[in-house]
């Protein structure tokens, strides 16, 4: 019998809400639950101002994709302003006829959209962090409101499942029973343990460029003088002063964050967090940057995987860039694009892990006690 830490009671008609029923059996006053009535017309007004953002785009001309510096068509614009207008036509649909199927199919759909126009959101989060301005303030934009825009779409194509008839059978009130911290399965951890492995090639490479070696032909001057030519802060170069590299940090964090969704250290804070210590972490905290790293690194080391590939076996051209044979460059691209690749799909596999198993679990009232 796995350990109870706390009991959702949900009581039908009774002031449209639930009571806390705890491990002793002592009932706690009533709460509103507001989220699955709520978050739908919190989707219907993201998907209004998502449409007015890309119909403006389009109609001003601006560019809503980047290619380093080079801007895309700027009738991406209207791609955008097609996502907040459907969006908005499933969130009218489901508040006059309810979540029906076939709506709930086409939020995910529009979810699955919106996921595509917030890639890259992730690069602009890393930039901004060590100080450096991002490509475009406009495309940032439109990663950061379609990323609000999957969470919340997601969230409305879900809200059924979490609506008080839903928790009642047989006229008994159901109990959501918040699992105990676990560690995530064998095989999980075994992932874990390929996408922190995976970076590790790609953190010495890193370093022995930071601490002024040479690697692929490359000095670590060289890659200095390639870093500040191509605008990079000043709290990356510093980093890159004192023999450290901001990507090795970087993923430093990602392994982190890797073990912490796969172990149950990740599930509750630890003592030093003071007032927090021992209470349970939002699932949101960790699965929030999880499920932004998969959705950047995964698809991007994927097909950076098979573009490689195709150039070490001679179908497509590799370009030197910056490096001083094709050959070299290859030989980075294959240990980066793997590293991307296999940390990628580690997190997704984690990420789905560690939503099961802190996810709650309905049962009656005579049934959690």
């Amino acid at each position: 019998m796995e350990l109870v830490l706390a009991v959702d009671v949900v009581l039908p008609g009774l002031c449209d809400g639930q009571c806390m029923v705890d491990a002793t059996g002592t009932t706690s006053a009533p709460r509103r639950r507001w989220w699955p009535r709520r978050v739908g017309w919190a989707t219907a007004v993201w998907a209004v101002v998502y449409a007015g953002f890309g119909l403006a785009c389009a109609l001003s001309g601006t560019s809503l994709l980047y290619l380093g510096s080079d801007p895309g068509p700027s009738a991406l614009g209207w791609g955008v302003a097609g996502v907040g207008a459907l969006a908005a036509l499933a969130c009218g649909a489901v508040a006059r006829y309810g979540l029906q199927p076939a709506l709930r199919v086409l939020l995910w759909v529009v979810c699955a959209l919106a996921g595509m126009a917030a890639f890259g959101l992730l690069m602009d989060v890393i930039t901004l962090a060590f100080g450096q301005g991002v490509d475009s303030g406009v495309a940032a934009a439109n990663h950061a409101l379609a990323a609000a825009g999957v969470m919340l779409l997601a969230a409305t194509a879900r809200s059924v499942r979490r609506t008080p008839a839903a928790a009642v059978v047989r006229g008994t009130p159901a109990a959501a029973v918040v699992r105990a911290p676990s560690a995530a399965s064998g095989s999980v951890q075994f992932a874990a343990c390929a996408g922190t492995a995976a970076f590790l090639p790609y953190a010495a490479m890193k370093l022995i460029w930071a601490s002024g070696g040479t690697f692929a032909g490359m000095t670590g001057e060289e890659i200095l003088a390639v870093s500040k030519r191509n605008g990079a802060s000043g709290i990356w170069l510093t980093l890159e002063s004192w023999g450290l590299d901001g990507t090795v940090l970087l993923a430093a964090l990602g392994a982190f964050l890797l073990w912490g969704l796969v172990r149950p250290w990740g599930q509750v804070f630890p003592r030093w967090a003071l007032w927090l210590r021992g209470r349970r972490v939002p699932r949101w905290l960790p699965l929030a940057p999880a499920l932004i790293g998969a959705a950047t690194l995964a698809p991007y080391g994927v097909f950076g995987v098979g573009y490689v590939g195709l150039a070490t076996a001679g179908v497509v051209t590799m370009r030197r860039g910056d490096f001083h044979s094709s050959s070299d460059a290859l030989l980075v691209a294959w240990i980066g694009m793997t590293a991307f690749a296999v940390y990628g799909v580690a997190l997704i596999v984690a990420a789905r892990s560690y939503w099961l198993r802190t996810h709650s679990i309905h049962r009656t009232c005579a049934n959690a006690e």
